[in-house]
């Protein structure tokens, strides 16, 4: 999993207030470099996605 270049809008759930923890990366529109990131509350369990542009330079790593 690659290091987050840019944070979310809101690192706090917007129903609880618990901390969002990156659940997932999903390619979105790969000729616009665009990706779903998508993050789950700590405490409550609900899902908030953002598209984001992709950065280039940051190099993805292998999960094990």
């Amino acid at each position: 999993m690659r290091t987050l270049t840019k944070p979310p809008p809101s690192s706090r759930c917007d129903q609880c207030g618990g901390e969002l923890r990156l659940k997932l990366i999903e390619a979105a529109d790969r000729g616009l470099g665009l990706e779903y990131e998508i993050f789950v509350c700590a405490n409550c369990g609900q899902e908030q996605s953002l598209t984001v542009s992709h950065d280039r330079e940051t190099p993805h790593t292998k999960v094990a």
